[in-house]
């Protein structure tokens, strides 16, 4: 069983066979943009229009996070008075914190508190190219928000590109960077496919995904 059509290929293209697609599920409920509150963005410091762009992962060179400050950088040349908020932990926390006194930084959340946080941004920004799926793409899909991601695992599974989010050519780091600017300066956008985002993410919610397993082994026992 393998998450993603582009892994599927992969291993058959190895030698693999009887490979099935079970896709990756997120809890509809938990992650939701009903969960969104003003009283978490007056802790950043973000009165209603303003714009929050979210990271959420590891705070690792592996995550190309560079890539994630320069399109934030890039969307503060138009609008100064947007705000990142990054939710996570590692090696790069120290030294992102020192360069970047201005962002806030929220550490490692968990259950209901960092469902109300990815709720209550305006736009995701995943820039990582090193994931074998990436959940919080679903997690943010759920969430109602728009995300920008390469064009691989996630993203490239369950993102229509300009419907749902936006897909961009894997490397092309300034088409990343043009994609985060334009929908961060076009709430309009930014909201319509944040609302195709969530209904993406209902049909993936673990109750559906778990009755596909169940028919997959009915399958199998016949």
């Amino acid at each position: 069983l393998v998450p993603t059509e582009e892994l599927r290929g992969h291993l058959a293209a190895h030698g693999f066979h009887n490979l099935r697609l079970l896709a990756r599920g997120v809890d509809t409920r938990l992650f939701s943009p009903s969960r969104r509150t003003e009283a978490l963005r007056r802790e950043w410091g973000v009165e209603a229009a303003q714009p929050v762009v979210l990271y959420v992962g590891r705070l690792a060179a592996e995550k190309n996070l560079q890539l994630a400050v320069a399109a934030f950088q890039a969307i503060r040349e138009e609008r100064p008075d947007a705000r990142f908020v990054l939710v996570g932990d590692g090696p790069l926390a120290s030294s992102l914190q020192k360069a970047h006194p201005d962002f806030v930084f929220r550490g490692t959340r968990h259950g209901k508190d960092l469902a109300t946080h990815y709720a209550s941004a305006d736009l995701f920004l995943f820039p990582s190219l090193t994931e074998t799926f990436g959940n919080v793409t679903l997690e943010a899909m759920a969430s109602g928000l728009a995300v920008v991601a390469f064009d691989y695992a996630a993203a490239r599974q369950h993102i229509v590109h300009g419907r749902s989010g936006m897909r961009v050519a894997c490397t092309d780091a300034a088409a990343f960077v043009l994609a985060a600017r334009r929908l961060a300066l076009w709430p309009e956008h930014r909201q319509a496919l944040g609302r195709e985002a969530r209904r993406a993410a209902e049909t993936l919610d673990w109750s559906l995904i778990s009755r596909s397993l169940e028919d997959l082994f009915v399958e199998y026992t016949q």
